[in-house]
This record gives structure tokens, sequence and C-alpha cells, in this order.
């Protein structure tokens, strides 16, 4: 049965998915949906009534919501495991994936990420107090997650984990901004983090380009 992935190329949650697929090395069909477009193929709203992406498809199964399509392949692919094993490191990799959707992913990237580099691409000023705001919000985010993470290589550990996936399009956009480097150099358990990971085969290999980027 093959893989069907329907994403979006720009999409960060979408990249969540193709991170992990590519750390499973697992081979899948990919299909472009812009979930934005006002003639959005009225088709897709059957596997996503919500209209966002990603949606995996795996023969008769059809899933959205991007940590069900990701635990949903580290359960039924078990190579290259990618949940620690243990109670207490699979809660701390749940709290960091929530920290970041909950916390991380307006403000780094709808809004630092966003105000400075996707709306200027598109011919749009950056609006100042949106970007002055996102940053607030980023340093508290930043500041949850040095608290949170390991002082090992990887977010929950020695090995990489769904929670490293979840947050390096975050990071990666954010760091994309001159402001989002700055402040990420004030917190040393991140900037390691980061300037391992940034070189990983699966962030450069999902990263999508970007004018003037």
């Amino acid at each position: 049965m093959d893989l069907i992935l329907h994403s979006f190329y720009r999409s960060a949650y979408g990249r969540i998915a193709e991170i992990v697929l590519a750390e499973k090395e697992l081979s899948f069909v990919r299909k472009e949906i812009n979930p934005f477009a006002e003639d959005l193929n009225k088709e897709y709203l059957k596997l996503h009534p919500f209209a966002r992406v990603p949606v995996l498809q795996h023969g008769s199964l059809t899933l959205y919501e991007t940590n069900v399509i990701t635990e949903y392949l580290d359960d039924c692919f078990s190579n290259s495991a990618l949940r620690p094993v243990g109670p207490e490191s699979r809660a701390k990799m749940r709290q960091i994936v929530a920290v970041i959707d909950n916390y991380g992913y307006w403000p780094m990237v709808r809004q630092v990420f966003s105000e400075r580099i996707s709306r200027p691409s598109e011919g749009f000023l950056s609006n100042e107090e949106v970007v002055a705001e996102g940053l607030a919000e980023s340093a508290r985010t930043l500041a949850a997650l040095e608290e949170i993470i390991s002082e090992e290589e990887f977010l929950v550990g020695p090995a990489f984990s769904l929670a490293d996936a979840h947050l390096i399009p975050m990071i990666d956009y954010f760091c994309m901004t001159t402001e989002g480097k700055q402040l990420l150099a004030s917190y040393p358990k991140l900037s390691d983090w980061w300037a391992s990971i940034e070189k990983r085969p699966c962030t450069i290999n999902t990263r999508p380009d970007w004018p003037n980027v």
C-alpha cells in the first residue's frame, strides 16, 4: 500500500510529516494542495473537513492532524522508532510538542516569520507591532523549552524523536529572520541543538525555497 501525503510545500506542519517520513526512510507519494486557494478542490474536503494540511492516506485509512499522522507512522513502521522508551521521556516528548503547538507556532511562524519573510515576498510591508508581539511571545516559548529539553544531543535524550521533528520547521522558519537568530542565541541548549540539527538531512531536504532567504 502506498503512503500518500497531501501537503502544501510551505506548510510547517506538512513538513513535520515529511521529516518523520524521511527519518523512517519511508517512500511516499506527495500530492501538493494549497489550502489557501480560493478554488480548493471540494474533493479535498472529504479528506480534511477543515481544509488544512497535511493529510495521510495509507490504503483505506485517511488521517489528518499532524500528531496523529506522525504517531501512526511510528506505530505502523517499526524501523527507526521515534518515541523514547519510558513514561517520563514520552511525557517530555509530548510536553514539548504541546508547547510548540500551543505557544510556539503562532508567534514564531505566523507572526515573526510571516511578517519578515512571507508577506514581504508577496509585496506587503511588515507590521512591526505584530513582529514585536511575536518576538515577545517567542521568547516565552523558547525560555520554557530551554527548561524542558535534555542536556543531550536531542530534545528528549540521546535519540531523535517526534519532538525534534516537530520543532525543526518552527525554528528553521524563525531563524530565517535576523531577530529570530538573535533571540535563539540567548538559549544555549536550544542553540546547540539547532546548530547540530540544521545540518541533518531531514532538515535540509525538506526545507522549502523562499525568495531573498
